[in-house]
């Protein structure tokens, strides 16, 4: 094993840092005395990471739940669920003479749109990206917060604002919103198509609004610090791939989100003023209604053309966490750093382009559907130079397997097992057999979903003690890891099977169908091992919670060996994150097993001998 280097960091920033001429002063006696804007209205970028991830564990919670009640709708349809009364009021239907309670079907669809929009937005989006960007773009860059600290603060108070309008619509008379998380028209064009479509469709809309203005102030922050304020010497090709990832995200995010809003602007039209943007010929109990001209087809394009972006905008950040992870604890360099940025940034050029191989079977242009087949399988490339370099920096490796590592390489194996689905869903021919069928949901759950997931486990697990200068406990995190990896696979890997047999999604119940039926066992195991899995997410949140206070202290600035900037902050980092000078950064971030040394910060000036090698 290589020699372990300790590095005196206070000694080389003050001799190699700088001073930005940030006096953080006047800021002290506001935070020290007030709670409130210390921890509520706070502009500090790490507080404002925390109430992201809070307020997306939260919802997590809440859009996992709604999977498993309908879970055991799906798995036991003919069960009592009487026992759901208490919380779900009229949405379970007692029968009298036997005292069974059966699940409304309406309701049935609330919770699937519900779990859809919830757990894509509030949680893989807001409570991935805005956790890991808000904390680690300063602190990795040497910045001292964000561009605008108050835009900033907005950002996580439109997102908050948002939630509480969409909580609010949960406990209507007439339900959420039930016409599915991709809000086709014409049943959310329709107030009076089913009982979501009324008050929760629009509650749906107007928290989804408030949800963008979040993201938009929070992109327009990120892509700012990172554009402007690096730290003396950080140039762009010395930034960690984390920053990289939240950096492209945040561009991805700024021009896709407002082409969401303007198809919601659109639909508010038809419900509210009676236009015809996306309706035609509609009849409703055998009357016609009057709307002519419209085509539901254009919300589709307006709404994917967000739709594919985001699958990125949640799994670029993902991606780098992972990268950033398996370089620190396989101890190496991580491979093909160049190659991986430029994934990153074709990624997010294809992305755009993609858009309707969600819509081959809408009835657009075959000619056009090959378009898009073809740049969805280009698409795969990028992706795959990612794999194999994660798969390259493990090779040989000094591997620590704990927990964060543990989801590193758990979120490689979704990525690649969910991924390879996607080619045959990209095939325009064979997605007419596999369209809005089983097959569709175990693809993108796996490769965004439960990847991202991962993703975000590996963070909160690595970067914990930056947040709260503890660390969360190791044997519980490893027992999180293996019920979460076994039981993802257990419950989406047999769906593919589902969906090769033709079970479409969405349907309350398939016992009344000869062909369908059949899968009634498959249901069962599927559902079991959902109820499994959200129990060792249960116990993922005991962990964080109890570790906040009682987790083994932070006893080191650096605990995990390092290279980047964040693990120079003092232990317990202020607003401003560096005390004195900020450290100035000679090196890029990933020098792992280099001349002998276990690694060197970047913070560490370049040898001699490493001199006369860039000279050369």
């Amino acid at each position: 094993m290589s020699e372990v280097r300790t590095f005196n960091e206070e000694a080389l920033i003050e001799e190699q840092g700088y001073d930005d001429h940030f006096h953080e002063h006047h800021h002290e006696d506001k935070y020290k005395s007030s709670f409130i804007f210390k921890y509520i209205f706070s502009l500090d970028h790490k507080i404002i990471a925390r109430q992201f991830l809070f307020t997306g564990m939260f919802w997590a919670i809440i859009g996992a739940g709604m999977s498993i009640i309908f879970r055991l709708q799906l798995g036991f349809p003919d069960e009592s669920l009487a026992w759901l009364k208490p919380m779900l009021g009229r949405w379970i239907m007692m029968n009298e003479e036997t005292g069974v309670g059966t699940l409304d079907p309406q309701f049935y669809y609330a919770l699937v749109t519900m779990h859809g929009t919830i757990i894509v937005f509030f949680v893989l989006t807001a409570g991935l990206s805005g956790t890991f960007s808000n904390l680690l773009i300063p602190l990795q860059l040497g910045a001292r917060d964000m561009a605008s600290p108050l835009l900033n603060m907005m950002s996580y108070w439109f997102f908050f604002l948002a939630g509480v309008v969409m909580f609010f619509s949960l406990f209507l008379s007439t339900g959420p919103f039930s016409g599915g998380w991709v809000a086709y028209p014409p049943l959310s064009a329709l107030p009076q198509a089913s009982s979501g479509s009324g008050a929760g469709m629009t509650l749906w809309l107007v928290s989804l609004t408030l949800f963008v203005v979040s993201v938009l102030l929070g992109g327009i922050n990120y892509i700012t610090t990172v554009l402007n304020l690096r730290t003396k010497g950080m140039s762009l090709w010395r930034m960690p791939l984390t920053i990289w990832a939240f950096f492209v995200t945040a561009i991805i995010g700024l021009l896709s989100f407002p082409v969401l809003v303007s198809g919601f602007f659109l639909l508010i039209a038809d419900r509210s003023l009676g236009t015809s943007f996306y309706l035609s010929e509609i009849f409703i109990n055998g009357q016609a209604l009057d709307y002519v001209g419209g085509s539901p087809v254009l919300y589709q394009h307006l709404f994917w053309f967000l739709g594919h972006p985001e699958v990125y905008i949640i799994i670029l950040p993902a991606m780098g966490i992972v990268s950033e992870v398996l370089s620190v604890h396989a101890r190496k360099p991580i491979f093909g750093y160049k190659a991986m940025v430029y994934s990153i940034l074709a990624i997010a050029f294809l992305s755009f382009i993609v858009w309707a191989h969600h819509m081959f079977m809408s009835g657009v242009n075959p000619f056009i559907s090959n378009f898009f087949v073809i740049f969805t399988l280009i698409i795969a490339v990028p992706s795959a130079v990612k794999v194999f370099n994660w798969i390259t920096t493990l090779w040989g490796g000094n591997i620590r397997l704990n927990s964060p590592m543990l989801f590193a390489i758990g979120f490689v194996s979704m990525f690649i097992s969910g991924g390879l689905t996607g080619i045959f869903l990209g095939n325009s021919a064979i997605d007419i057999q596999l369209h809005d069928t089983y097959f569709v949901v175990a693809h993108f759950h796996i490769v965004m979903g439960i990847a991202a997931f991962f993703g975000m486990f590996a963070g909160v697990y690595h970067w914990f003690p930056r947040m709260f200068g503890r660390f969360m406990n190791e044997t519980l995190g490893r027992i999180h890891f293996w019920m979460t990896m076994i039981g993802a696979y257990a419950i989406f890997w047999p769906m593919h099977y589902l969906g090769m047999a033709g079970v479409p999604r969405r349907y309350y119940r398939f016992d009344s169908f000869e062909a369908f039926g059949q899968f009634s066992t498959m249901n069962e195991f599927i559902t079991i091992a959902a109820i499994i899995t959200f129990a060792a997410q249960i116990l993922f949140v005991i962990n964080f919670i109890w570790s906040i206070n009682n987790g083994r202290k932070m006893t080191t600035k650096n605990p995990w060996l390092a290279t980047t900037l964040e693990w120079t902050t003092p232990i317990k980092a202020g607003h401003g994150n560096w005390p004195g000078k900020i450290p100035t950064v000679h090196r890029w971030a990933y020098d792992y097993g280099k001349d002998g040394q276990d690694f060197i910060p970047q913070i560490v000036p370049l040898s001699e001998k490493e001199l006369a090698e860039d000279a050369h």
